[in-house]
């Protein structure tokens, strides 16, 4: 049985407003309302999200298709930005560059990769504690922790060229029974969930 990590799709930006106050686009709304009906979505027994508005937003809609209640866990948070606040595009890419390459430094004040990662794996690891390896579930989140955290499932090191595709909307899968990884970053759209 697997489960699945699910980063939030496009959102609507406004530097006016804080980044974790930042809720789904209609473009993101769009491709999560088009895969309600996928059987993989269907047999999702548990959510696990992102307290930013834009995760709770998509865990909203998945946990409407499954029937089920998701939750919600501060530690799943996107990694700390707050220092340099709303960062443009072409800035915020050389940013998340230097992020991942330097994973034992801070850039500007951002929390350091390395620290990131031990706070995914380690709210990732306490939300499975005890979850039955019969249920699907779903983590609900962001990009660059995603990518923390897949980094370390795959016993890989912390890389930018591990990162998802830009506009986010993709999903990873990884193996309930022993929490190893199972697919790269998958649009959505894509994902069948059938993984063997």
């Amino acid at each position: 049985m697997i489960g699945v990590y699910l980063t939030h799709p496009q959102v609507l930006v406004d530097a006016s407003v804080p980044v974790p106050e930042w809720g789904l686009s209609e473009t993101g709304r769009t491709r999560l309302l088009a895969i309600r009906q996928r059987p993989w979505v269907h047999s999702l027994a548990g959510i696990v999200s992102s307290v930013e508005r834009k995760a709770t937003e998509a865990a909203a809609i998945l946990a409407d298709a499954a029937g089920v209640e998701f939750r919600t866990v501060a530690e799943t948070g996107e990694n700390d930005r707050s220092a340099t606040g709303y960062l443009p595009p072409p800035e915020f890419e050389k940013a998340a560059d230097w992020f991942f390459a330097n994973p034992q430094q801070s850039f500007r004040g951002w929390e350091r990769a390395i620290d990131a990662q031990a706070r995914i794996v380690a709210a990732f690891d306490a939300a499975l504690e005890g979850w039955p390896p019969d249920r699907p579930i779903a983590f609900v989140g962001h990009g660059g922790v995603g990518t923390l955290l897949k980094c370390h499932l795959a016993g890989a090191p912390i890389a930018r060229s591990t990162d998802q595709p830009a506009g986010g909307g993709n999903v990873f899968a990884f193996r309930l029974s022993d929490r190893r990884l199972l697919c790269d970053w998958t649009p959505v759209e894509t994902f069948t969930g059938e993984l063997g």
